[in-house]
Order: structure tokens, then C-alpha cells, then sequence
């Protein structure tokens, strides 16, 4: 229970007053939609939880695209109807074909094998990331913002107390019995432990912001997303609530290393670069501030350790061309339910429960990781542009768009055999291939000026 806080000093040798101090069962570093997700799920469990934010709610965030994969998850935290009152309706996602004006493959998520839900929805994610922060109050979480988490103490190998400070200074421990690092990018236990690596495979970084006034497509397809290929990465269009659109481009760091000027010029330069996307842009007006994040692409080398497990961003963040991000962050909070649970009741299936979550998310990771770091490959190009169901593989490609990488015997049979399918037009196309490979080598072997480019303008 917590203590009360002394708000007395010594005046004799002014040292701060002691911290407030509170016992509970699961500590929780992070309030986004991996840590909300745990921690209200751990309180429906009866363990007494406490969620830091280091932030404040509503808050910008990127992906703010989700998958048919995230419905089951909202609908297992009773918040599903809320999701749709903020979202979008998205039928599916376009990809349109390189070099073939007005043409665009469509991939309808009613067509995935054994779909459980046939579309998924398009949100603002400071709407998304507060419902999900106030879900998890609902159900009982001590859940706190602007507190951030400065260290955590170790006793005999297992983190023990967490050292935290809030937005005016005062300092509070929070003594615990499990630890869940939902802390997104900031991978709070990846960086203290030393345990994050930047992906050597893909490297690249995102320059968007929002706008008004960009076409939309027509009838059922109106709030997909679109993804467009150019010479130096990809671009995305999402449609938002009144008539927003959330419009970037994903780029290699060659590319990002020609940016000269301010960083709004630099975004729509780039757009300018697709005809089919600068064509939607004709009436846009921009609402919003330009941002950047750089050299994103990161894991870490171990998911869990003795009284610790990792959710979502904090443990792997990939290009988000297929939208992934939520839906690996939540599901991933889901698993991570399952380990702590366990944990606490019985102490002796703590490791056989952390290797089956890194069994499973790892696979489900995998399976995105391969196509993301082939996406821009002209055998790639070549297959979206003209997609055949033969054996189910269009229909496989698509359950991978919808999230169903993990447990569909079914998708992931089909998905290996994709991979043969590549293969063979790779050989099909090998001059082209080649050059495509030699160029993606070029650019991983380059690193932006000073490693990173951070959030917000240069």
C-alpha cells in the first residue's frame, strides 16, 4: 500500500523529502497500447498493478494503421465498440502497380484464410493509446502519467524496485514483484541491460504528418491504406476521422542524407518524387507538424529474464510498411500476461513460459521481418504487381496483412511455400534482382549523419 508523502524538508541540510514509496504485485513501465493491454488484463487477474507514463495522454504516435487481427484483442479487453466509434472502416490495403498509371492491386482482408474479422480500422492513436490508458484505470490499475521510471533496482538477479520521478519532481518507489517493460522505443530494460541491437538488414527512417484535402479512394475502399513504392523507400496514405490523412514516406538513409533545407520542404519534395501519390495531394493542406524518426529497426537479444518480461516496442520494433506495430504490441502483452501470471502463482514454470513466448513471437516476427526486408526487391514488385492465387498464396499473402502469422498451420504452410515462389522469379529476374540486392547492400552499409535522425525538425 502506499505511504503517505512527507512534504517536509531538513533545513538544515536541505536533502529532498523521502520518496513516496508503494508495494504492488506487477510494475508496468510504459502506458501505451502494450502496457494498457497488460495491465488491465493482469487486474482482471487480481494482481495489484501499477502502470507508469512517462508522457501525458492524448499524445502523438505513429501507426495509427491497425489489422484484422487487432479486433480479437479489443474485443477480449470489452473496448471493441469504442475502437470503432474513433476509427476508420478499412476493407483491406492498395498497393499500387510501379510504373502502371491508375493501376492498383487491392488486398481485401475477407479474402484471408479463415478470416476472423473481414476489416480492421484506421485511428488517431492519441485516441486509441487514452481509451486504452483509461480501460486499464477502469479495470483497476494504479495508472499514472508523466512518472517516469529513472532505474530499477536488482535483488539477487530479479528487479525489485523501481525508482521513478514525476512531472514536478517528486520521486517515488515502487517495490514490486514482477516486471513488465512495455516502454515502446525507449526499450527501457534493452537499454539498461545492454541487450538492443539495430537491425544490420534494414535500416531506414520516416519523415509524415497530417493533412486535409488528399483523395480518398472511392466506395468500400475508401479507408484503406495505401502503399506506394518509389525509387527511395515507400509511402503511406491512412485515412483518419474528418477527413484527415496521415501521408509519409519510409526511406533509405542514402536518400535521407540529400535532405537540405527545413524538414516540411524535404517532405513534400519526396512526395512530389510518385505521381500517383503527389496526384492525391493536389488540395492537401498540412494540420499538423512535420516529424521524423531515423534508423528505427531495432530487437533485443532476449524477450525475458528471472522476473522480467518485455511487450511490444520495447523488445522489437520492424518497418512498419504491413502496419504491425499495435497488433505485435498488444498480442505480445497478451503472452506477456500469461508468463507473469504463471510466474507469480507458480514460480517453477517461469522459464518454460518465457521460452514459449519466445518461441511463438519470434516466429510471428519472422514471418513479417521476410517480407519487409524483400518489399522493395523487384521480385517483390513483380509479385504484388501481378498476385495469383495458385495454392492459396495470394489469400496466404493476405493473412499476413491481416496479422495471422502465429498459430494458422494453414497461412504458415503457405507462406513457406511463398518464399519457393520467390526464389524462382528471383532466378527469373536475376540481373534485375541482383541489382536490387547490390543497392540494398549500399545502403545498409551507410548510416545517417550522427546514427540517428531524432523526432522533429533537424
Amino acid at each position: 500500500m502506499a505511504s503517505a508523502r512527507s512534504e517536509m524538508q531538513n533545513p538544515a541540510n536541505d536533502t529532498p523529502a523521502c520518496p513516496q514509496a508503494m508495494d504492488c504485485d506487477v510494475l508496468v513501465i510504459g502506458g501505451g497500447p502494450a502496457g494498457s493491454t497488460a495491465s488491465a488484463l493482469l487486474a482482471r487477474r487480481g494482481w495489484r498493478v501499477v502502470m507508469l507514463e512517462k508522457d501525458a495522454h492524448p499524445r502523438f504516435h505513429i501507426g495509427e494503421s491497425l489489422l484484422p487481427m487487432n479486433l480479437p484483442i479489443f474485443e477480449r479487453l470489452g473496448v471493441l465498440d469504442q475502437v470503432r466509434d474513433i476509427g476508420v472502416y478499412k476493407a483491406g490495403a492498395d498497393f499500387p502497380v510501379q510504373d502502371e498509371a491508375d493501376t492498383t492491386h487491392v488486398f481485401r482482408f475477407n479474402r484471408a484464410i479463415d478470416p476472423k474479422f473481414d476489416h480492421a480500422f484506421q485511428v488517431r492513436r492519441a485516441d486509441l493509446d487514452l481509451l486504452l490508458f483509461r480501460n486499464a484505470q477502469a479495470a483497476g490499475v494504479d495508472a499514472r502519467q508523466q512518472v517516469k521510471v529513472e532505474r530499477v533496482d536488482f535483488v539477487d538477479g530479479r528487479p525489485r524496485v523501481a525508482h521513478a520521478r514525476d512531472a514536478d519532481g517528486g520521486a517515488l518507489e515502487v517495490r514490486f514483484r514482477y516486471l513488465v517493460d512495455a516502454s515502446g522505443r525507449d526499450t527501457f530494460l534493452g537499454s539498461k541491460l545492454k541487450l538492443k541491437r539495430k537491425s544490420q538488414a534494414h535500416q531506414s527512417a520516416a519523415i509524415f504528418s497530417h493533412f486535409t484535402g488528399v483523395v480518398r479512394r472511392d466506395g468500400e475502399d475508401a479507408g484503406n491504406i495505401t502503399v506506394d513504392r518509389f525509387e527511395h523507400g515507400w509511402y503511406w496514405l491512412i485515412p483518419l476521422p474528418d477527413g484527415v490523412m496521415s501521408v509519409g514516406a519510409v526511406c533509405f538513409p542514402e536518400y535521407l542524407k540529400t535532405r537540405r533545407g527545413d524538414t516540411e520542404a524535404f517532405l513534400m519534395q519526396t512526395l512530389r518524387l510518385a505521381p500517383t501519390v503527389w496526384k492525391r495531394m493536389g488540395q492537401a493542406e498540412r494540420v499538423a507538424p512535420v516529424h521524423v524518426t531515423g534508423n528505427y529497426s531495432y530487437s533485443c537479444t532476449r524477450m525475458a529474464g528471472p522476473g522480467w518480461v518485455m511487450a511490444g516496442d520495447a523488445y522489437a520494433f520492424i518497418d512498419p510498411v504491413f502496419s504491425s506495430g499495435v497488433y505485435l504490441g498488444m498480442n505480445s502483452a497478451e503472452h506477456a500476461v500469461d508468463v507473469v501470471d504463471g510466474a507469480l502463482r507458480e514460480p517453477a514454470r517461469e522459464a518454460a513460459l518465457q521460452r514459449a513466448m519466445d518461441t511463438r513471437l519470434r516466429r510471428g516476427l519472422k514471418h513479417f521481418s521476410w517480407f519487409i526486408h524483400r518489399f522493395t526487391t523487384p521480385v517483390m514488385q513483380r509479385l504484388f504487381a501481378a498476385p495469383r492465387n495458385d495454392f492459396q498464396l495470394e489469400q496466404a499473402v493476405i493473412s499476413m496483412l491481416a496479422g495471422d502469422v502465429f498459430d494458422n498451420r494453414k497461412v504458415l504452410r503457405r507462406l513457406r511455400l511463398f518464399r519457393l515462389v520467390y526464389a524462382a522469379n528471383a532466378i527469373a529476374i536475376a540481373p534485375s534482382a541482383v541489382r536490387g540486392w547490390l543497392r540494398r547492400r549500399r545502403q545498409v552499409g551507410e548510416s545517417f549523419a550522427g546514427d540517428t535522425l531524432q523526432d522533429g525538425n533537424p
